[in-house]
């Protein structure tokens, strides 16, 4: 049978029942992937034409109209198909591993907010804008974004506290420096991408500021020179961090430009309201615009909606919620 793949605009021939990803791998055709194991989202495709097998759902059925989006390494050949696949200039290839890792340092940014520091026995291998998974203890594993560079020689995570947090409790309460904790990963499709040359919007709520803050220093430390228009989101003014970093990079980057937004209250220099409602107020289209978005599923959802709205393509679209589940 044979399979379609754009944007390479290639036909394959393959045989049915075939994992989608060997196929793509085997006929040298240029696709991101890391855990192969259907956790880290890089490998994610659509579905433009045909059925496919997705053995990542619950349950194994084709997929319909509204599931269009799949992980090639969960999903297998059954029929002549039509895909689309991410541009091939973005394609990267980070080899998931487990390293060990020290906690050198533990700040705390706000009231809620702790600032987490490891050095790892070897070097982790990742793209601005992905994030690992963390496990304290056995007990306790959460993910979290990398808010630095792998070239840093640290890594480093932004930490939400959470009221009767299992994991947040036990890093507020007994994390100390010199513990071990053991990273894998990366994980995640929302990183930098290098190719493009056009205006960036960056949308970060909380600690979605660390994934942010690690694409911004990417974009820094590739030499691009885009437009950067950064919308911080945070609840109130005790929940700003982070201030003197984003100064830093505008000094490193003119072209990036920064709006702090609360929901609640009045912050000097500071905008009063919701992110998308900035976001609206800025600007009439958001065309040739790539947006990057982190933070809190609603602010996520509403913000995805929002810049589609604008003008900004799905494909372009690269959104990393924080979902509260094991906090």
């Amino acid at each position: 049978m044979e399979i379609f793949v754009r944007p390479v605009q290639r036909t394959l021939n393959v045989a049915a029942g075939v994992n989608l990803l060997d196929a793509l791998r085997a006929h040298d055709v240029p696709v991101s992937y890391s855990c192969l194991a259907g956790r880290c989202g890089t490998c994610r495709c659509k579905i433009v034409d045909g059925n496919v097998l997705d053995s990542g759902r619950e349950v194994q059925r084709p997929l319909g109209a509204q599931d269009q989006y799949v992980l090639a390494c969960q999903t297998f050949l059954t029929e002549s198909c039509t895909i689309e696949i991410p541009e091939p200039d973005e394609v990267v290839v980070h080899t998931a591993r487990i390293v060990k890792a020290t906690v050198v340092a533990l700040e705390d940014q706000t009231h809620d907010i702790k600032r987490i520091r490891l050095r790892p026995s070897k070097p982790l291998d990742f793209s601005p804008g992905q994030y690992a998974q963390l496990q304290f203890t056995p007990d306790h594993i959460r993910p979290y974004s990398m808010a630095g560079l792998c070239a840093d020689g640290e890594l480093e995570f932004h930490v939400r506290l959470v009221a009767d947090g299992r994991v947040t409790g036990y890093i507020a309460k007994d994390l100390k420096v010199g513990d071990a904790v053991r990273v894998s990963g990366p994980l995640g499709s929302a990183y930098l991408r290098r190719k493009h040359e056009g205006p960036m919007l960056c949308v970060a709520g909380g600690t979605g500021l660390a994934p942010i803050l690690s694409i911004i220093r990417g974009v820094i430390a590739e030499g691009m020179q885009n437009p950067i228009h950064l919308y911080f989101g945070v609840r109130s003014e005790r929940d700003i961090y982070g201030l003197e970093w984003l100064e830093a990079l505008k000094l490193e980057h003119p072209q990036l430009q920064v709006h702090v937004v609360v929901t609640s209250g009045q912050a000097s220099a500071c905008r009063t309201g919701l992110v998308t409602e900035a976001i609206a107020q800025d600007w009439s289209s958001l065309d040739g615009f790539r947006a990057y978005l982190c933070g809190a599923p609603p602010m996520v959802e509403a913000t995805t909606l929002l810049v589609k709205q604008m003008g900004v393509l799905p494909e372009q679209i690269y959104a990393d919620a924080f979902y509260a589940s094991g906090t």
